[in-house]
């Protein structure tokens, strides 16, 4: 059986892949931290307790794959994607203060 090599490939394609692995970042820190606001609010409001539990949870594990996945790629990639989750919890921090009074 034969692996494929990826050395051979051309230099944008690496840096094309770096740029996947900041933009996952963002993506998956938006929900992460959007997720959490909404927990916020469902704590505070007391109800349906179960849900808001399992979506806590879901939140937790979700992170966790997506940060070990990047991880089995190399360093790089898994700073890159963990600075993605930094960039969406500015972005999403902005939102919620401007909708917050």
């Amino acid at each position: 059986m034969t692996s494929l090599s990826l050395n051979n490939l051309p230099n944008w394609t690496t840096f094309l892949s770096l740029a996947a692995h900041l933009a996952a970042g963002v993506i998956v820190g938006v929900l992460y931290f959007r997720s959490l606001w909404w927990n916020a609010r469902r704590f505070t409001a007391g109800d349906r307790t179960a849900t808001t539990i399992a979506v806590l949870i879901g939140r937790f594990v979700a992170l966790g794959v997506v940060l070990t996945l990047a991880s089995l790629e190399g360093a790089l990639p898994l700073l890159l994607m963990a600075l993605g989750v930094f960039i969406a919890r500015s972005i999403v921090m902005r939102q919620i203060r401007e909708i917050t009074p």
